[in-house]
Formats: C-alpha cells, sequence, structure tokens
C-alpha cells in the first residue's frame, strides 16, 4: 500500500501510569488489589449541559445506554474524593514534577498556571462523569533515534476506574485505579510508514519510563491511535493494546477509510443521497422457517422487521477490512446502540438457513433487492436499532464518518462511540490553578537528564554494540542486565546481554522452559569460571529443575578445564595441526570445555 499517495497521516495519543506514593487528587495509595472488596454503590448518569450550553454527542450517546454503574471500593485504600462525595485535594506534586520533567524531554513549552479541567466521561468509568485533566505544555519538538516528534500537548491526569465486567444492563467497576496520575503525550499527525509509528510509540513510552517515574506491567501503558487518509475522516482508535499491533491497526484503518470512500463514490454515482426510515414487519415471511437463528426470537415471541436499503445491493456486503464488511459496520451500530445482538443484510442471504423462497418473499413485502433484517423482542429496542442503521446509511454517501472506535485483538476496529465535540472540556471549580514553582522545575530538570539517547550511550560505553544496546533497552530486561552487572562482575556485559536476549529467546522458541533461576545459575558459573561461554546454551538446554548450572554441567562433561589443561591439550594439537590451525582444532575438538581466551594465551606462552 502506497500510504505517501493514500495522504496517511496518524497521531498517537500515549498514556502512561506515574509510580507516585499517592493518587492525583486525594492521598490515596496507587495500588490495584485482587481481594474481596470491602463495599458496592450504584449510581446513575444524566446528561447535562456544558458551561457553554451545548450537549456532547458523546454524552447522549452514552445516556441513552440507560445503564446503571456499581462501584466496587476498599474501606483503607479508597476515599470520599472517588467516590465524589469530597472535594478534590490539590493535585500531587510528584506527579507534576514528572510531567513538567517529560515537557522539557521533548522541548515543549511550559505554561505559567495550570487549570484543572473537567472532561466530560459518562461511560461510568468515573464515579462524577468526568475526568480531571491538566494541560501541562504544548508545541513540543524532538529527534530522538533519527525521529522527528512533533507533541501537540503533554496533560497530567487521573485514570479511570477498572472495568471488572457486566451484570445485565449494570456495569461493573472498581475504585482502585481511579485516580492514579497518568501522563497523556499526543503528537502532532506524523506521515511516517505503519511500522515507525510503532518506533515513535515505544520512543515515547520509553522516554518516561527510563525516567524511573513510571510505573510498570501490563496495562501501565495504554495507545490511542488518531488516522485518517486523504478524502476520509479522523478516527480515533481508543486502546491499542499492544504496541506491536500499531501498524496493523493503522493498516487496516487506512484501507476502511479507502474502502468506505469508494464505496460514496459507487452511492453517487448509483444517485443515491438519502435513505429513508422504512420499517416493514416481515415476521410471516419466516413462518415456517428452519434457520435456528430466526427460530430461536421467533419461539420467544420475537418479531423480525426489515429496513430498505435501496441502492446498497452489493455494497453491504462489500469488504472494508479483512473479515469485516460495510454489513459489520451496520451491525457494530446496532450493537452498539441497543441491546440486540447485530442483523443481517440481504448481499449474504441466502445464509444463515434462511432459503431463497425466504428472501424473495422478503423482496416482495418490501419492495426492494436490498434490505437489511433485524430481530428481537423489544419493539421499541427494534425501532431505535432501525433509526442506527439508517442513520448510518445515510453517512455512506459523505464517506467516512468521524467516530471514536476500538481496536480488536487482530488490528481491526469497531465502532465504539462518536467523536466528542467541543462542550466535552470545562474549568473544575473546585480546585485554584496551579503554579509551576522554582523548586517544582529544579526537580524536574533532574529528572529530564534521564534520557533514552544517554541510557544507550552509557550502554554503548560498556562495550555493547548500539543494536544490542537498542535491542536491550527495548526489551523487559534492562533492570536485570543492569543487576547482574553487579553481582557478576567477571562476566563481560556483551555476554550476559546475549544470554538474556539471544540465547534465552532462542531456546524458548525450542520450548525450553527459561526461567530467572536458571540464568543467574548459569552467569554465577561464568563468573566463577565455572563453565565456558560456548558452554552456556547447553547447560541452559538440559538443566533439570533444582539442579544448578555446575551440576548440569558436571552430568553433561561440560565443565571449564582449567588452564594447565588447556596448556597442555594445545602443545599436541599444535603439534599435530601446526600453530596456525591450533586454535580452531582445539575449539572443534573440546567445545564447551575451553575458553578460547585460555587457547590463545597457551600458544602464545608455548611458541614465545
Amino acid at each position: 500500500m502506497d500510504y505517501k499517495a493514500l495522504g496517511l497521516k496518524t497521531g498517537l495519543e500515549i498514556h502512561i501510569q506515574l509510580n507516585t506514593r499517592r493518587k492525583l487528587f486525594c492521598h490515596c495509595p496507587p495500588v490495584l488489589r485482587d481481594d474481596e472488596p470491602h463495599f458496592r454503590v450504584e449510581r446513575r448518569l444524566h446528561i447535562s449541559v456544558s458551561e457553554l450550553g451545548a450537549v456532547d454527542p458523546a454524552v447522549v450517546w452514552e445516556v441513552r445506554k440507560r445503564r446503571k454503574y456499581i462501584y466496587e471500593g476498599y474501606r483503607d485504600t479508597t476515599c470520599l474524593v472517588e467516590l465524589d462525595e469530597e472535594p478534590p485535594h490539590m493535585p500531587d506534586e510528584e506527579a507534576l514534577t514528572t510531567a513538567v520533567a517529560v515537557a522539557k524531554m521533548f522541548n515543549a513549552k511550559l505554561f505559567d498556571e495550570i487549570y484543572v479541567m473537567r472532561k466530560t466521561v459518562v461511560d461510568g468509568s468515573n464515579v462524577s462523569g468526568f475526568q480531571r485533566t491538566m494541560l501541562v505544555a504544548y508545541g513540543g519538538r524532538a529527534k530522538i533515534l533519527g525521529y522527528d516528534i512533533g507533541v501537540e500537548t503533554i496533560a497530567l491526569e487521573e485514570d479511570a476506574a477498572r472495568k471488572m465486567g457486566e451484570e445485565g444492563k449494570a456495569v461493573v467497576y472498581r475504585l482502585d485505579r481511579l485516580g492514579i496520575p497518568l501522563i497523556e503525550i499526543a503528537t502532532e499527525p506524523m506521515t511516517y510508514a505503519p511500522q515507525q509509528v510503532e518506533e515513535v510509540a515505544w520512543i515515547i513510552g520509553y522516554s518516561v519510563k527510563i525516567t524511573g517515574r513510571a510505573k510498570r506491567g501490563v496495562g501501565t501503558v495504554r495507545q490511542d491511535v488518531n488516522v485518517s487518509i486523504a478524502g476520509g475522516a479522523k478516527t480515533e482508535i481508543k486502546g491499542v493494546p499492544d504496541l506491536s499491533l500499531i501498524p496493523k491497526v493503522i493498516e487496516y484503518e487506512a484501507t476502511r477509510q479507502l474502502s468506505l470512500l469508494k464505496i460514496a463514490e459507487e452511492l453517487k454515482r448509483r444517485g443515491v443521497e438519502k435513505v429513508e426510515l422504512s420499517l416493514a414487519d416481515v415476521t410471516q415471511a419466516f413462518a415456517n422457517t428452519k434457520s435456528k437463528l430466526v427460530r430461536r426470537v421467533l419461539d420467544a415471541g420475537g418479531k423480525v422487521v426489515a429496513v430498505k436499503a435501496p441502492g446498497f445491493n452489493k455494497l453491504l456486503g462489500a469488504e472494508v477490512q479483512p473479515g469485516r464488511r460495510f454489513g459489520t459496520e451496520l451491525a457494530d451500530y446496532v450493537r452498539a446502540w441497543t441491546e440486540l445482538g447485530g442483523l443481517l443484510h440481504s448481499d449474504e442471504l441466502p445464509g444463515y438457513g434462511i432459503t431463497a423462497d425466504e428472501v424473495r418473499d422478503v423482496e416482495a413485502r418490501v419492495g426492494v433487492n436490498s434490505f437489511i433484517l433485524l430481530m428481537g423482542v423489544d419493539e421499541g429496542e427494534l425501532e431505535e436499532a432501525a433509526r442506527v442503521v439508517v442513520e448510518r446509511l445515510n453517512a455512506a454517501p459523505r464517506g467516512v464518518p468521524e467516530e471514536t472506535r476500538a481496536a480488536n485483538p487482530d488490528g481491526t476496529t469497531r465502532f465504539l462511540r462518536p467523536r466528542p465535540g467541543a462542550a466535552r472540556m470545562y474549568p473544575e471549580t473546585d480546585l485554584p490553578p496551579v503554579r509551576i514553582t522554582f523548586e517544582i522545575l529544579k526537580k524536574a530538570e533532574e529528572v529530564a537528564k534521564v534520557t533514552l539517547e544517554g541510557k544507550l550511550k552509557e550502554l554503548t560505553s560498556r562495550g555493547l554494540s548500539r543494536d544490542l544496546a537498542l535491542q536491550l533497552v527495548k526489551s523487559p530486561h534492562l533492570e536485570k542486565f543492569e543487576d547482574y552487572l553487579q553481582r557478576f562482575k567477571e562476566v563481560p556485559p556483551q555476554q550476559i546481554a546475549a544470554v538474556l536476549l539471544n540465547i534465552s529467546k532462542a531456546l524458548a522458541r525450542e520450548g525450553v522452559e527459561i526461567t530467572d533461576e536458571k540464568v543467574e545459575s548459569v552467569l554465577d558459573a561464568l563468573n566463577r569460571k565455572v563453565i565456558t561461554k560456548e558452554a552456556v546454551e547447553e547447560v541452559l538446554r538440559n538443566m533439570k529443575p533444582g539442579e544448578s548450572a555446575e551440576e548440569a554441567a558436571k552430568r553433561l562433561g561440560l565443565l571449564r578445564m582449567s588452564y594447565d589443561e588447556v596448556k597442555k591439550i594445545v602443545a599436541e594439537v599444535a603439534a599435530q595441526v601446526g600453530k596456525e590451525k591450533a586454535v580452531g582444532e582445539v575449539m572443534r575438538r573440546y567445545r564447551g570445555k575451553v575458553d578460547v581466551e585460555d587457547v590463545r594465551r597457551a600458544l602464545a606462552e608455548i611458541y614465545l
């Protein structure tokens, strides 16, 4: 795919949890808990206008779901701030210092005063119905590892409550995560290829992690990706779970937008501008149906209705992403707006046990050969689903609607909600502006001295190649590497890195279980010169549970020979094959048991 010709633009929003002693707006500890919560409270959220007198479209969408929310908490780590029963406390200075430090890393412009804002969020993940956020800096730019990264904004905000599941129409959240400080770094639109965008996302995330001020572990870093192509629309894709999925998400979203533009072009060619809402009860067409899908609904007292989609024949089944069609887009809307499980459309029928005769019967009843079938028991839900379908059909001739979408595990995306509007943000009335003091700036400057480029320089100064240093920094093993350097001083840094990155990875691919205990035992044996570096892989591969590396080497006949033994062998082999071939021959005959440096030293001493 020629992304430049497509006019591909991507933006990133990287959210990183900070490792602080308290939450952002209260003094509760920022820890997640797995034990049984002490209490539950139930709430409902209601729609309200902003200070500008407008209502955000995303708010309307959420409120229409008529959901209730259950919040779980703990008496010793949850307070009234999280329950929205007490005003927020002043922002945590430790988190603010980290945000200022990150702004300095990216050469962003700091605000003299920081105002706490309320960002409307009514999916229940914030008890108050809004998220508190502070814009700390803007307009940053930095060149890191060859990438020119423009940063639009750096914000400090409270993380949302943790979704634990659903109980019917109720959503259950846990309050332990609510309020954990979260730094959000939003980039300028980029024209990099998808794989390069993944690199940029890693650079941004790691630039914060390298300071030691970020939490570690699953879920502590989250990525949102904004994607558009020429003629398309900015689409925000929430919750990309893993960096490695970013290129696929971008590729598939570009594909989707291109497909939607082609559908719009074809609709214009067909003269389709608007679809009128027309709902027909076609239950009788399926009176004797053998379709299990339809039969289940009818036996429950439900009915089947058809929504006319004139001019959409062969377009409802048009693929927009791998395994997803335009009809799937419509089904996403139905699932998002209603309690219905989805829909069927004429381009995929006959199918699902529905016969050609039943399809012809429906066509005769609705008067068109392109239609959507909705099934359910609740008439109100069917009418709402029909309205949603027609709204999406009427957006099709315009191309790509602005949406917030969610990432699927395979990199495709699904409709989540409409994009929020300008009425979403308004000032926090319970807190005064926060001034960036000299003390905060001074502390932030110290934190900002720890950089990604600086870490790479430090590693290469220890003898690692830049490529190996970069691999190490990108891996989860950097902290272990630095710990092992201190503990196993006789093992060269490049050997420690090789064990952590290359040897362990290769053995894991073979199905060998590699544990920290095994790695540490092997490094300890190397450090004590009990084994050679050539024996490391074989020893790791064959270590039994509870067995040390030295014990495994002894059992395998791979204990390192003493220097006197090596010298004697070198003298014998050199006499047989000559001085020039002696090193290679000794290593071939006694591989894993002799150290190459011992062989070279012995050869040098013998032929002084």
